[in-house]
């Protein structure tokens, strides 16, 4: 899959698309990531992106030139691309929502908001408005960033194991991943679940369905 990223901030990504299994993913050549600068587009000698808004307010407003200019060459090198928008209010991000991206052949474009927003006129380019929380923050990088890692991680053979994608929280509608444990047996006075340690396989399997069941 190929995802490309609009961002004013390109370096706020380095880490994070460099380490664990979104690295794995790469070095897999199972993802590819593309990091577009918005300011390459920008107006004039100063490379503006932004300007005040019409009818007053505070803050600025991303202009919609630059936007649609980097829009336009991330579909050049993915024509059939998905383009995201991360705004506060959007659709709320969900695991289904990763899945379903991640079983696509088409690649995302993802637009990082700033400032206090964006020209409404970018939403005519743009496929879906995700949200990642009634919350709001400084741009849409870290929404981005979310996005990313969890459709990647659901990518057919990032994560290694055939099931480990289909057993873990909200893989269904109100199911969670039961609790795990590991060696010892006891620590600090707290035990092991003696199902665990039972050896009963279908006991077992009723303990993780009931626990996965939980309020």
């Amino acid at each position: 899959m190929k995802i490309q990223i609009i961002t004013l901030f390109p370096e706020m990504f380095e880490g994070v698309l460099n380490t664990s299994m979104l690295w794995k993913a790469q070095d897999k050549k199972l993802a590819e990531y593309n990091l577009i600068n918005l300011r390459d587009f920008g107006i004039g000698p100063r490379k503006q992106v932004d300007d005040t808004p019409y009818g007053g307010g505070d803050g600025m407003v991303l202009r919609p030139e630059p936007l649609f200019q980097a829009v336009e060459k991330a579909k050049e090198e993915d024509p059939d691309a998905q383009v995201l928008l991360m705004t506060p209010r959007g659709d709320l991000f969900s695991q289904e929502m990763a899945r379903e991206f991640a079983a696509t052949e088409a690649g995302l474009i993802i637009i990082c908001g700033r400032y206090e927003g964006y020209d409404e006129r970018i939403t005519t380019i743009v496929d879906k408005q995700i949200s990642v929380g009634d919350f709001v923050l400084t741009g849409g990088e870290l929404p981005a960033m979310v996005v990313v890692d969890a459709v990647t991680r659901l990518i057919p053979g990032v994560l290694g194991g055939e099931t480990s994608a289909a057993k873990e929280s909200h893989s269904e509608p109100g199911v969670i991943e039961h609790p795990q444990y590991t060696r010892p047996e006891e620590f600090r006075g707290l035990k092991v679940p003696e199902t665990l340690l039972s050896g009963h396989h279908g006991e077992i399997a009723k303990w993780r369905v009931k626990e996965s069941k939980k309020d």
